[in-house]
C-alpha cells in the first residue's frame, strides 16, 4: 500500500551472490526487475557483482583512486589536480551515488550538470576523472564495469583555436630587453622548444658545448623539486647553433655556482612563478609587446621555425618531445605546407582529370 492508501505491485529479484549468500532487489517495474536479474546473474557468474547493500560510494573510490596514484609515484602536481577535481568537481555532484548504481545516464547527468556550471574544459576534465576513478574501482573488483567509459565532453570544432606564435620582430624585441641574466636561458628557450620545466631542471652536463647538443633527461616541478620527464619521450637529444654556443660559453663563466644551467640567484631550482614574475614578463613588457604572450608560446616558435626549414615530422615529433607524432600533427599540422609541391601536385592531378 502507499500513503495514499493505495495498492502497488513491486518485483523482487531474488537471487544468492558469488558466495552464495541470497540477496533481494525490489523494482517497480518487471522489465527492470528482469533486466537486472540477467545482469545480476552474468556479473555472479563472471564474480564481479557487488550487491547494492557492500557497494562503496564513488566519494570512497575517489579516496582509493589518489591513494593509488600516490602508491605508484605519481607527481605531486598530478596528485594535486586529483584532489582538486575530487573535492571541487565531483564529489558535490556524484559523490554520494553508489558504484553498483551508477550507470551510464546517471554519468551523462552528471556531465550534463557540470556543462551547467562549469567550463567545457573543467567539465572534461571531471568526467575523466570520474572516469579513472571507475577504473581503479573496476581494477579492485569493487565495480563491474566502467559506465563513464563511453561519456565525452565534445569541444565544438569553433572552440579550437591556433596556437599563438610570437613574430620574429617580437623574439628579437624580447632578446635585446632582457638582461644579460636571463638572455641565456631566453634563447635557449627560444632555439630548443624546450619547457619551461626542462629548462629549470638542466644542468651544465646535459649540455654539449663542444658538438653543440642539448640533452633533456629531468626536469623541475612548479615546487622546484627535480625528477625525470613526464614520459620517456621527453628525454631527448636537441642541436643548438654555434651562436648559442657561443652565447651559452659566456654564460657558464658568470652564472651562479651550480650544477643547474639556469638556477636562481643563490644556486638552487628556480621557481617557475619567480620565472615569470622576474624574468619573462618584465622583459615583455620592456619588449613593448602589447598583448603578452605565455612562455609556451615559446616552443610553438621553435617548431615553427624548424618547420619552415623542412623539418620531417618524426624529428619534429621528436625534438618537440611528444609522445606521439599525433599530438604534433594535431599541435603543427596547419603549419606544415609545401606550397610548390601543393601546386606541383594540383597540376598534375588536373592534367590527369582534364
Amino acid at each position: 500500500m502507499d500513503s495514499r492508501g493505495e495498492a502497488r505491485q513491486a518485483w523482487l529479484v531474488d537471487y544468492r551472490d558469488a558466495f552464495g549468500t541470497r540477496r533481494a532487489k525490489q523494482f517497480a517495474r518487471k522489465k527492470d526487475a528482469e533486466a537486472w536479474a540477467t545482469k545480476a546473474s552474468w556479473e555472479v557468474s563472471q564474480g564481479i557483482h557487488t550487491p547494492d547493500s557492500q557497494s562503496i560510494t564513488v566519494k570512497a573510490a575517489a579516496d582509493l583512486w589518489i591513494k593509488a596514484a600516490e602508491a605508484n609515484g605519481r607527481e605531486r602536481s598530478t596528485i594535486k589536480q586529483y584532489k582538486e577535481l575530487k573535492r571541487l568537481h565531483i564529489i558535490p555532484l556524484i559523490g554520494d551515488e553508489r558504484l553498483s548504481q551508477l550507470t551510464m545516464p546517471k554519468v551523462e547527468a552528471f556531465k550534463d550538470r557540470l556543462l551547467e556550471t562549469r567550463s567545457r574544459a573543467m567539465a572534461g576534465k571531471a568526467v575523466r576523472g570520474l572516469s579513472s576513478i571507475l577504473n581503479e574501482a573496476q581494477r579492485r573488483g569493487l565495480v563491474a564495469q566502467n559506465v563513464a567509459k563511453g561519456v565525452k565532453v565534445v569541444r565544438p570544432s569553433r572552440e579550437k583555436t591556433r596556437i599563438q606564435i610570437p613574430t620574429r620582430e617580437q623574439l628579437k624585441a624580447m632578446l635585446e630587453a632582457a638582461d644579460d641574466d636571463f638572455r641565456p636561458m631566453l634563447l635557449t628557450a627560444i632555439v630548443t622548444g624546450l619547457r619551461s620545466s626542462e629548462l629549470r631542471g638542466l644542468r651544465w652536463q646535459d649540455i654539449d658545448l663542444k658538438r653543440g647538443v642539448v640533452s633533456v633527461s629531468q626536469r623541475a616541478d612548479q615546487w622546484g623539486m627535480l625528477g625525470l620527464p613526464k614520459s620517456s619521450a621527453g628525454i631527448r637529444d636537441i642541436p643548438i647553433a654555434p651562436g648559442v654556443v657561443k652565447e651559452l660559453k659566456a654564460w657558464k663563466l658568470r652564472c651562479p655556482n651550480s650544477e643547474l644551467a639556469f638556477p636562481n640567484s643563490e644556486g638552487g631550482v628556480l621557481h617557475h612563478s619567480n620565472l615569470l614574475r622576474r624574468k619573462y614578463q618584465p622583459t615583455q613588457e620592456d619588449a613593448g609587446i602589447v598583448k603578452p604572450f605565455g612562455m609556451h608560446a615559446l616552443r610553438h616558435a621553435a617548431a615553427s621555425a624548424w618547420i619552415k626549414q623542412g623539418i620531417d615530422l618524426k624529428r619534429l615529433s621528436t625534438w618537440m618531445g611528444h609522445s606521439s607524432v599525433q599530438i604534433t600533427l594535431d599541435t603543427y599540422g596547419h603549419l606544415i605546407s609545401d606550397r610548390r609541391m601543393d601546386k606541383e601536385l594540383a597540376r598534375e592531378a588536373a592534367a590527369n582529370l582534364i
